[in-house]
């Protein structure tokens, strides 16, 4: 499987101009690169993320991109992991990730469910509340929305159930750009899976982002990295074969002891 990250700088609160340019980028990617999949950061549509007028800015219902990737993803013959997007739901807002197949079908929508206190997040989102597993060309994957990677019994719950490649879609900004290497990192190598993080980069609001996207395979070795800041695309080939290895020779999962673990409690 080779995948494609894209590194992108969206405009703040211009949702016309961010689609345009989302789609011009996972064109050139597919053109360029030649991937099975293609990802997207997250909230790509407007930025990470404009109080005022919120909901009115909001794609209605999702339909907007989901009528996009369902198109591009079946003109291209590629699957889309769609970052995430401010969309309305009734009344709510939720930020959503979108995953269409080869053929324009959408395998998994993703609501965000650890929102950011600490930039008011909770204040103006609903939370998820399940998970997004599902299979692209017969592999086994999940997607995780930014502030999520800082949870590891997400990731550990979804890994238990099979998944090989955990794509991260992330508005993270620069100043905390050390956690994100670290925290996918080992999110990769303590549950012996690829990792594909594409981060944004630039300026959303008062916020400078990070950029930094990568690709890290279960050994924790970075297969691709972003150099600098700007916006650009980077692919890897993923061989799942590492995965066999890997989890033949360090079995992590059979050595567990789940008998004392309790990450329920407050």
């Amino acid at each position: 499987m080779k995948v494609s990250s894209i590194q992108m700088d969206m405009a703040f609160a211009s949702p016309d101009e961010n689609y345009s340019k989302a789609e011009e980028l996972i064109r050139k990617a597919v053109e360029s690169e030649k991937p099975d999949v293609v990802v997207l950061p997250e909230t790509w549509n407007l930025g990470f993320f404009p109080h005022e007028n919120l909901y009115s800015l909001a794609d209605r219902e999702g339909e907007r991109t989901k009528s996009l990737f369902s198109s591009l993803s079946r003109e291209l013959d590629v699957n889309i992991v769609g970052g995430s997007v401010v969309r309305t739901d009734g009344d709510k807002v939720r930020n959503t990730s979108y995953v269409f197949s080869r053929t324009g079908a959408l395998l998994a929508t993703y609501d965000k469910t650890h929102l950011f206190s600490p930039m008011s997040e909770d204040k103006f989102f609903q939370k998820g509340d399940h998970l997004s597993l599902f299979s692209l060309d017969g592999v086994k994957c999940g997607v995780i929305i930014c502030y999520d990677i800082r949870f590891p019994e997400l990731t550990r719950t979804m890994a238990l159930e099979g998944m090989d490649v955990l794509f991260v879609v992330s508005e993270w900004p620069k100043a905390r750009i050390p956690h994100l290497e670290t925290l996918t990192r080992a999110r990769a190598i303590e549950n012996q899976m690829f990792l594909v993080l594409s981060n944004s980069t630039g300026k959303s609001g008062d916020t400078e982002y990070g950029g930094a996207s990568r690709i890290i395979d279960p050994w924790g070795e970075v297969l691709a990295s972003m150099e600098g800041r700007g916006e650009n695309i980077i692919s890897a080939n993923l061989d799942m074969n590492i995965i066999n290895g890997i989890r033949n020779s360090i079995n992590v999962f059979s050595d567990r002891r789940s008998e004392l673990y309790n990450v329920s409690k407050n």
